[in-house]
């Protein structure tokens, strides 16, 4: 696995205004944290780690370079701004190498476009799943192919391939449903004019 790469700089200065000056100069407020880890600021730049995280996500291992000192981690959470699209901070989970972690990846249903049963509707009911495992083992996704699902079929989290997996322990119910394919809902359309037209009172309606 070929780790994506990141400049951070710690940030010593917090507060509102300190946020503000940050946001000015394209940069984004950030914490690294972990288990035996000492929580870091860190600041990073706004154009790089949309870039990384762009690429990498949250499932995918990042070597950032902190004052010299070089670390592994992930991208745990990032908060956009409500209105803008930018970022407003960023997470990071330091990761050891050697020791079983926890990771979320997310859930990729492949050929869906190529579903042989047509009409119908693929329903994803999981979006991610949490693993763990060592972080040289960490998959990018975990998969499960659904061209030859049938009306009615539906997949569970034991037939994603990170389930067969021996180097890998998914946490989820191995029954949980994935995916499911139905019918198309036939479109029921009323004519609401008439429906309306008919519930409106005659004049000899209302005399009466």
């Amino acid at each position: 696995m070929t780790n994506y790469k990141l400049d951070l700089e710690k940030r010593d200065a917090v507060g509102s205004n300190a946020v503000k000056k940050l946001r000015v100069d394209e940069k984004i407020p950030g914490v690294i944290y972990g288990k035996d880890f000492e929580p870091i600021n860190v600041v990073v730049g706004a154009k790089e780690l949309k870039k990384v995280y762009s690429m990498a996500g949250t499932s995918n291992l990042i070597d950032v370079k902190l004052n010299g000192e070089e670390q592994t981690v992930i991208i745990k959470d990032v908060q956009k701004h409500p209105f803008k699209n930018q970022y407003v901070h960023v997470d990071f989970k330091a990761i050891k190498m050697g020791e079983v972690a926890h990771f979320d990846i997310p859930v990729v249903l492949e050929g869906r476009d190529e579903i042989k049963v047509q009409p119908s509707v693929l329903l994803q009911q999981l979006e991610e799943i949490s693993i763990e495992c060592l972080p040289k083992d960490l998959p990018n996704e975990a998969k499960v192919n659904v061209v030859d699902m049938q009306i009615g079929d539906s997949l569970e989290v034991k037939d994603l391939d990170v389930f067969k997996d021996e180097k890998i322990t998914v946490l989820e119910d191995e029954t949980t449903v994935v995916c499911s394919l139905s019918e198309p809902k036939e479109e029921v359309i009323e004519d609401t004019e008439e429906e309306s037209a008919a519930d409106v009172p005659t004049v000899n309606e209302t005399e009466e």
